[in-house]
């Protein structure tokens, strides 16, 4: 009877002991699962300084033009952010981040410096969400942000692998700069070339070259009196400021110059023929186009001029492209953009090119890649008046050519007869370090025979 009662009660206590453990897991279980629905629905937030990118072309400052948001705007990536402006190009800055806008770091017309914050988000913590997913993941021995791709484990988010599917992005190539190598959204719209490469890093810093806006004075009204002998001080802004910087590191250069006359009656003549045909088509036909045309025919024969000059290992960098940079006056100032690739196009492609660009000057609507890897320039003074010009050259290039007022002179033809001519006036600037006076002396005169007798483009292909 003892053994039976003393059996009775150990079947007991194990049924009991069972029954508790069970409830405890259920109930660790229940807790796990409130925490989990916590985190899932409570928004956990953190503040991003959005950095002003670097926009090109050496440009270290822009002016602030235009703000589409403002504090408590709600935005998604790419949606606009500002419009800025540099002494060369407008360019519209576009969030990378999905979230509210807290702060603008700037006024209209404020000086932005690259590299520097110009907006504060409040996002979604993506990291800190995917770090206690993955926490309370590997509790319950979950693998739903974890995955092996090509033998690579990948940890991200479903949401990161859903824009990778959309995108057919491999997300075994992509490098993770999130805790624990985890992949996050702006690691994947970085591999798709959608926002600049190393926006991932936190607060970049970069060597700062000020390059501020164009210094536009207020308008008169009735009661401004402005005195001729007013003694006042006015910092140099925008592209005043930029001459100064960019001719004071030009003329570290030694300059030669040489100049000709050439006579462009057939030129005009060939030009004036063509003219409508080339509005049928919706092309504006000015002689500019001929003249870059056959700069980039001479300078197959002589590339030098279409170089530049790697002073620290005191070699000379030749160029196989002609992107011919042509100065324009817009409201802004004097702005050079180039005509890209002008090797491979014809004329009338030209004059299409050229006409773009000047249009966008007027409408300060110039992008930085408008003024890029500019290799040789030519400027025309004789459009407001000019004949004879020194011109200095741009650094990296070494070669700019000025071209002057084309004027009715008279001139003597093959018979000694005095005759009416269209002479017009150019004057070339080249780096004597790598140019000799032989060299340009004969590009001039063959780009002299190419404007002189314009069929010469149609024997030799041009």
């Amino acid at each position: 009877m003892s053994q039976l009662l003393r059996q009775t009660v150990t079947n007991i206590l194990r049924r009991s002991t069972h029954i508790l453990r069970s409830r405890t897991n259920q109930n660790l279980a229940d807790s796990f699962a409130f925490k989990r629905n916590f985190h899932t629905s409570l928004t956990l937030e953190k503040l991003v300084t959005f950095n002003l990118s670097d926009i090109g072309e050496g440009i270290h400052e822009v002016t602030v033009k235009e703000w589409f948001v403002e504090a408590g705007t709600v935005v998604n990536q790419f949606d606009n952010i500002c419009e800025v402006q540099s002494d060369k190009a407008s360019v519209t800055i576009t969030s990378r981040y999905d979230g509210k806008v807290t702060k603008l770091y700037y006024s209209v017309d404020d000086i932005a410096l690259v590299g520097k914050p110009l907006v504060d988000f409040e996002v979604e913590d993506e990291e800190k969400v995917e770090s206690d997913s993955e926490s309370e993941a590997s509790a319950y021995s979950s693998d739903s942000d974890t995955e092996v791709i090509k033998g690579r484990k990948i940890l991200t988010t479903p949401s990161v692998r859903k824009i990778a599917k959309e995108n057919n992005v491999d997300l075994s190539k992509v490098h993770g700069t999130g805790r624990g190598n985890r992949i996050l959204k702006g690691d994947v719209l970085e591999y798709l070339n959608l926002i600049p490469k190393g926006t991932q890093k936190p607060h970049p810093t970069l060597k700062e070259t000020p390059i501020d806006e164009f210094l536009i004075p207020p308008p008169l009204t009735h009661r401004t009196v402005v005195s001729p002998l007013e003694h006042k001080i006015v910092p140099l802004k925008g592209v005043p400021k930029v001459m100064f910087k960019s001719m004071t590191e030009a003329l570290k250069i030694p300059h030669f110059m040489y100049s000709e006359d050439i006579d462009m009656t057939n030129m005009m003549k060939v030009r004036d023929d063509v003219k409508e045909e080339a509005l049928t088509r919706g092309i504006k036909l000015t002689y500019m186009p001929f003249l870059i045309k056959a700069a980039s025919v001479c300078l197959h024969k002589y590339p030098i001029l279409n170089s530049s000059v790697d002073v620290e290992h005191e070699s000379i960098i030749y160029k196989p492209y002609h992107n011919i940079s042509i100065a324009i006056h817009t409201p802004q100032g004097l702005v050079v953009p180039n005509i890209k690739n002008v090797e491979a196009k014809s004329i009338l492609e030209i004059a299409q090119d050229l006409n773009k660009l000047h249009q966008k000057g007027l409408k300060g609507a110039l992008k930085p890649e408008d003024f890029s890897h500019g290799t040789f320039t030519i400027s025309n003074i004789g459009n407001v008046g000019g004949t004879v010009l020194t011109p200095v050259i741009m650094p990296p290039q070494v070669c700019i050519g000025a071209l002057g007022r084309i004027r009715p002179l008279p001139r003597f033809n093959k018979d000694g007869e005095i005759i009416k001519a269209h002479i017009m006036n150019v004057s070339f600037s080249g780096d004597h370090r790598i140019i000799d006076g032989v060299t340009m002396s004969s590009f001039v005169n063959l780009w002299k025979q190419y404007l002189e007798n314009p069929n010469l483009f149609m024997l030799d292909g041009h």
